[in-house]
């Protein structure tokens, strides 16, 4: 399955201007990343899939919509997915984005 353009879309929208951002097809999707950090992404599997601060995994996947990410069995701590359902408006996209740039923006670069 390809990735959402329309949410692709978005996202960059949501990132224009934003220092140290860059794009990158990863794992079917396109990812945006914050000074070679991946940060969030416009999934192949559809949504968004996103890093997070670890400590706030718990908070965030009470939200509706939020899911954790399990890549080869495992759940991933500090990723998460977001429905399609989730971030069908800038609103509701938005917040989303913002955690995942915050995030990355605080990791060392690479």
């Amino acid at each position: 399955m390809a990735f959402d353009e329309d949410l692709a879309n978005r996202i960059r929208e949501l990132t224009a201007g934003e220092e140290g951002v860059s794009e990158k097809r990863m794992f079917g999707g396109l990812a945006f990343l914050v000074n070679g950090n991946m940060s969030v992404a416009a999934s192949s599997h559809g949504g968004l899939m996103l890093r997070v601060h670890p400590e706030q995994s718990d908070a965030l996947l009470a939200r509706e919509h939020a899911s954790p990410l399990v890549m080869r069995g495992r759940e991933m701590r500090g990723w998460l997915r977001v429905d399609t359902e989730g971030v069908g408006s800038m609103r509701a996209l938005r917040p989303w984005v913002k955690h995942s740039l915050d995030y990355a923006r605080s990791l060392p670069p690479k």
